[in-house]
């Protein structure tokens, strides 16, 4: 991953997702039809559950930052909480401006190690965290279609003659089966190793350029089996314990944006299946090839939202609840990173993920 994120490339993501997210928003003006009903919507927001959206992308940070502080202090003596807070803010900063989030584990990484975390340490916690994340969807999700949660989302909806329900029952199958798999690389390694190794010899004949991809990958699955190795014991399963249920305020603000941005309108909506809805949207959102899924997310979620938003308030719903989801935390995080450019940061790649500057 040499000098994917130098200053250059993360100012280029941002630049794209602005202007992507700028299409997107024209488009649901476009199907709102109704300038000035968006002019009036936005007199009538309520600006207390705006500040409520304030403090839902505050879990970036905080939510983030204490599940990274739980699974880091399990192998690092006393980790900065600042430092994790950080973190986990600037984590989801690079995802939200690089495609397919695929920045945000590097960042989370580099600021580990800016607050003395070292780098096998920030490599397993940042595993950590993620194998937490897919435990929580894989557990809460089940429980709550289990306890008959959102089964009015049977009602509303129709993409391709499927209704709300039908579509979070599927994301929650990809879910299920993403949890299998990764169960497969902990617990597995050998097997899954040699499957690939098997994989590339064959490949090798093709393309060697997969092929080595290929070979890499079995290196990342020796890395990921260490990682559960350092936690397997009572104290590192507790830690992963916690850090599952602390999943929960870390993604409070993609789970919750929809809800608040609803109420900051004035409009009601039961609050179970609006979250259910949230879930779905943000799992589609993680595979989309823009920086934040911007412009595609702005698209789907009016398209999924259609039947709580009335069609001329959607451009100010998607304004309001694309603040919450990214908009906050990437002001915030592009005044911390221009801080750390200034104190001479000239990457954040391999090298400078070891020796990290000032």
């Amino acid at each position: 991953m040499p000098r994917l994120l130098t200053p250059k490339f993360l100012l280029r993501g941002f630049e794209i997702s602005v202007l992507a997210s700028l299409v997107g928003f024209g488009i649901t003006l476009i199907y709102g039809n109704d300038f000035h009903a968006f002019l009036a919507g936005i007199g009538r927001i309520h600006w207390v559950w705006l500040l409520v959206g304030v403090g839902l992308a505050s879990m970036d940070w905080i939510g983030g930052g204490l599940r990274n502080w739980v699974v880091a202090r399990h192998v690092h003596p006393s980790p900065s909480l600042t430092g994790m807070i950080l973190a986990g803010g600037m984590g989801a900063w690079a995802g939200y401006i690089t495609p397919v989030n695929s920045g945000a584990g590097p960042m989370t990484m580099y600021t580990m190690r800016r607050y003395g975390v070292p780098l096998p340490v920030a490599v397993t916690s940042t595993f950590m965290s993620f194998v937490a994340t897919v435990l929580f969807f894989a557990i809460a999700g089940p429980l709550a279609l289990l306890f008959g949660a959102g089964r009015s989302l049977g009602e509303r909806g129709n993409l391709l003659g499927l209704s709300l329900y039908d579509l979070f029952q599927g994301s929650l199958t990809i879910i299920g089966g993403i949890g299998v798999l990764m169960g497969m690389v902990i617990f597995f390694p050998r097997f899954v190793r040699d499957l690939i190794h098997r994989v590339a010899e064959w490949v090798s004949r093709r393309s060697r350029r997969v092929a080595e991809r290929l070979e890499r990958l079995r290196q990342g699955i020796d890395d990921a089996h260490a990682s559960v190795i350092a936690f397997n014991s009572p104290g590192g399963w507790l830690a992963l314990f916690w850090a599952t249920i602390l999943s929960a305020p870390s993604h409070a603000n993609k789970l919750l944006a929809g809800y608040v941005a609803l109420r900051a309108l004035g409009l009601n909506a039961n609050f179970v299946d609006i979250l259910l809805i949230q879930t779905l949207v943000m799992f589609l959102l993680y595979f989309a090839p823009t920086p934040g899924a911007s412009g595609i997310g702005e698209v789907l979620s009016a398209a999924v939202m259609s039947s709580y938003v009335p069609r001329e308030l959607t451009p100010i719903y998607i304004l309001v609840w694309r603040l919450i989801l990214t908009y906050f935390t990437l002001g915030f995080g592009f005044l911390v990173f221009s801080s750390w450019v200034r104190r001479g940061l000239r990457g954040v790649d391999q090298e400078v993920l070891a020796e990290p500057a000032g």
